[in-house]
């Protein structure tokens, strides 16, 4: 009897498994048939992203929380490894082909820094950066699902206002350059790796195998979306997007914004999200990481019981969330591992601020009773 019942339960799962890897497949193909092969290449990668942020439990607020809470470093260290594997090939390309790719570089200024440290305290509030946010959205967390609009809300007008904020006090755009910038780069972050190590617990400091795969795999998707998009992997301003193209449906004049009135905004604004390069990698996260979930079964999280208060905060920080990242020139995608992989100064002043911040969002979780879910 037991066989009779465990056999149809097995292939049904297996159907359901073809499905959804079919599924992906027919929506990859269909963007890249009547929107355009580059476009469908890179929703390729974006699902790829999804699937190894989901799949293998990767992210950065986790291990962030991680090395402070409990000083395991691990996580950042394979942050670094990724950051690095891409710098090394980064660097050198963007050298080579300064007319075909962009780096992801910014400059370093009072709002940046501090938009970074906001960005860093409330990536604990919500756990999940950008990416994270996505990810988790995927696979059907609630608390995810609350925060994204008003990440993207944020993110919209955190763009509107962002030159009257930069005007506020920046530094010229600092980056490091071909051999000797790679070299650099690449010191630089054996020495944050070795101070992660050194102030991480003893017995504590082992890197689980699943990082150094899911680190390699990020790096190889990482450098197919600068090559295919000619840009760095990002999120933030795929997220402002969005968050535009609603304020513009609903009738608002962007015209006011020097940022979203730029020709290349005003006409993104104006074309679908299947030709953002950011937006096609965010939507790919989304379905790769909802992919991952499905196959693993695991659509059953409990609404998490939290205080009113919590819920309100979950508003309040995804909002801040999208404002202080776009301030701060991206989340710890765009600034932190784009910017220092391809060579800004601006991705290591990121960090320090972020990590700063970091700290205290950790220290604001159980005041704002959101303590008691993951």
């Amino acid at each position: 009897m037991t066989q009779a019942v465990d056999a149809p339960s097995g292939a049904s799962t297996t159907l359901q498994r073809a499905a959804l890897v079919g599924a992906a497949l027919v929506l990859t193909l269909a963007v890249a048939v009547f929107v355009g092969a580059r476009y469908g290449l890179l929703l390729a990668i974006g699902l790829g992203f999804g699937l190894v942020l989901e799949g293998f439990r990767f992210g950065f607020a986790g291990p962030w929380r991680a090395m402070i809470v409990r000083r395991e470093p691990a996580g950042v260290i394979a942050h670094f490894l990724a950051i690095a594997l891409v710098a090394v090939v980064a660097i050198p390309l963007l050298a080579s082909h300064p007319d075909e790719l962009v780096g992801a570089r910014a400059p370093v200024g009072f709002a940046m820094i501090g938009g970074a440290f906001v960005f860093g305290a409330c990536m604990q509030l919500v756990m999940g950066c950008g990416s994270g946010t996505l990810v988790n959205v995927g696979s059907g967390n609630a608390v995810s699902l609350v925060a994204l609009p008003f990440f993207a809300i944020g993110s919209f007008f955190g763009a509107y206002g962002l030159i009257w904020w930069s005007n506020l006090g920046t530094l010229p755009v600092i980056a490091f350059e071909g051999a000797g910038g790679t070299a650099i780069t690449l010191g630089a972050l054996a020495v944050a790796a070795a101070v992660a190590f050194f102030l991480g617990r003893p017995g504590y400091r082992s890197m689980p195998r699943r990082y150094v795969i899911a680190a390699v795999l990020l790096a190889v998707l990482a450098l197919a979306n600068l090559v295919v998009a000619g840009q760095p992997w990002g999120i933030v301003y795929g997220l402002g997007l969005w968050g535009a193209k609603g304020a513009s449906a609903l009738g608002a004049d962007l015209s006011g914004s020097a940022f979203w009135s730029t020709a290349e905004n005003v006409e993104r604004v104006q074309q679908t999200l299947l030709t953002d390069v950011t937006s096609l990698t965010n939507l790919g996260i989304v379905a790769g990481a909802f992919l991952v979930a499905a196959w693993r079964g695991g659509f059953s999280q409990p609404l998490p019981s939290l205080p009113a208060k919590a819920w309100v905060t979950t508003i309040v920080a995804g909002f801040l969330l999208g404002y202080s990242s776009r301030l701060a020139f991206g989340c710890n995608v765009g600034a932190f591992f784009s910017g220092i992989s391809t060579g800004s100064l601006h991705g290591w002043v990121w960090f320090v601020a972020a990590f700063a911040g970091t700290y205290v969002g950790i220290r604001l979780r159980p005041v704002l009773g959101l303590e008691g879910r993951r």
